[in-house]
């Protein structure tokens, strides 16, 4: 399960590196994504959240041929429930529940034209590439439950 939960992370770690960069068709909107950020705001933001998770896939491979150390599986914990923490905030609060049309006006603009299978709630449409990232996430919360309870 280690293994399967380094893979996960090597995933999330190029999602936040590459997905605001590398044009990936209708799965992200590089112009609607400059239209509401500079360049500087793109290069701290993908800095800031790539790192965390970055030094936690370090640390992960670094025990993967041994049983996590608590402290280990501690700070994955800590780590994947902010970022969920984040994701609800960012998009399933503002779709599922509280409007916030401020945020709305500015996904419209990031994501125009992106893919989603999703329905518009609230001016908010998860898009296809979000929406399995957010799944990801899930799963390696899903990876460090078994790790954490299992090993009991």
């Amino acid at each position: 399960m280690q293994y399967a939960l380094i893979i996960g992370q090597v995933m999330v770690v190029v999602f936040l590196a590459f997905h605001d960069w590398v044009p990936l068709g209708k799965l992200n909107n590089l112009a609607g994504l400059r239209a509401v950020d500079t360049t500087n705001r793109l290069v701290f933001t993908t800095a800031v959240s790539t790192m965390p998770f970055a030094a936690a896939l370090v640390a992960s491979i670094l025990f993967a041929s041994v049983e996590y150390p608590n402290w280990l599986l501690w700070w994955l914990w800590g780590t994947y429930l902010v970022c969920a923490y984040g994701i609800l905030r960012a998009w399933w609060i503002p779709y599922l529940g509280t409007p916030d049309p401020e945020r709305a006006k500015r996904y419209s603009i990031r994501f125009a034209g992106t893919h989603a299978f999703l329905p518009e709630r609230n001016g908010i449409r998860p898009d296809t590439l979000h929406f399995a990232f957010h799944a990801l996430i899930v799963a390696i919360l899903a990876v460090l439950a078994y790790l954490t309870f299992m090993r009991q």
